[in-house]
């Protein structure tokens, strides 16, 4: 089946678990916002919404964070460690107030000291793909091409962020790029057939997949065009092929949690 192994990373009984040594440090209903990605499962979706939270992607993560700390002092980031701290280093967050959980570890592998200073807690996760990029990445296109720009997603690990020159979600990257100057270079940090379809359709561009070896989304990738046509065409038949199902309470607390970030992200 299709899915996001990053999203993986999180599972519902270790976030439970998370929630409740945080208990033991903070007041955490009062004290902590849970933030969630969107690819995430719904139960995770579902504890947010009941824990006051909201899910968010790598395009509004920043008003994501902007809107928990304006309710709670601190915010429960997860699965991805690098989205976050990316987020919050752009934002001017002290390393000191950045702080890793590691869901096996007790505490996240924190002093209970750490966790009451600290403003955002980052859960020790992370995608597969965009983790792969390396700083020797950057090094390497900028020798051979000195007029490039680099430009990579808020996945990567932040010693790659930091090399690159531009940085943003998966809409900015397609948006840049595309409006870039004819002849212009680019080595983009992203997974592989997004650059493809970049390189496809921006020919004026000479546009570098950032990385020397593939770098594909294997979970993302099953989703194919015969797989869609076979499920559209069972559908036309009146058949429900790999249906799922949400429990109630489920669906109203995960639809809470997407509104909140609805909202936050439409403009006032």
């Amino acid at each position: 089946a299709a899915g996001c192994s990053m999203a993986d990373m999180a599972q519902i009984e270790q976030v439970d678990e998370a929630w409740a040594q945080l208990s033991q440090i903070l007041p955490v209903e009062e004290a902590v916002t849970p933030a969630v990605y969107v690819n995430s499962a719904a139960d995770l979706k579902a504890f947010c919404g009941e824990h006051g939270g909201i899910t968010c992607t790598s395009s509004n993560a920043r008003r994501v964070i902007e809107w928990a700390w304006a309710r709670r002092e601190k915010i429960l980031f997860f699965p991805d460690e690098h989205l976050g701290r990316n987020t919050a280093n752009k934002m001017g967050i002290p390393r000191e107030e950045i702080l890793v959980w590691d869901p096996f570890l007790p505490d996240g592998g924190n002093t209970p000291e750490a966790v009451k200073k600290a403003r955002i807690l980052l859960w020790k996760g992370h995608c597969s793909v965009h983790q792969m990029f390396q700083p020797a990445h950057v090094r390497y296109f900028r020798e051979k091409h000195p007029r490039i720009k680099i430009i990579v997603h808020p996945e990567c690990h932040e010693d790659v962020v930091n090399l690159s020159d531009l940085c943003g979600s998966t809409e900015f990257i397609i948006r840049t790029v595309s409006a870039a100057e004819p002849g212009s270079i680019w080595g983009v940090g992203t997974e592989l057939n997004l650059v493809n379809r970049l390189k496809r359709r921006q020919p004026d561009k000479q546009i570098y997949f950032l990385s020397p070896t593939v770098c594909q989304c294997a979970t993302m990738f099953r989703i194919d065009a015969p797989h869609l046509c076979w499920a559209m065409e069972n559908l036309a038949e009146g058949h429900v092929v790999n249906q799922i199902s949400v429990p109630d309470d489920e669906k109203y607390w995960a639809r809470i949690a997407l509104q909140r970030m609805l909202d936050v992200s439409t403009p006032a």
